[in-house]
């Protein structure tokens, strides 16, 4: 679930840069790719570090 929330905040908050930023459609989702993407990273190495952590 971590994973997954990442990648849509990461999706949103990537677009709603690019728009800040003056970006056209494809700017606006090549941001969005990306930052989901970045972020949905971070949520799985967050996700196996909390496993590895809580699992006794």
């Amino acid at each position: 679930m971590i994973v997954l929330a990442g990648l849509v905040f990461g999706a949103i908050f990537g677009a709603g840069l690019a728009k800040k930023r003056g970006g056209k459609t494809l700017d606006i989702l090549q941001y969005a790719a990306g930052f989901g993407i970045c972020f949905a990273l971070l949520g799985m190495f967050l996700t196996i570090f909390l496993d590895r952590m809580l699992a006794v």
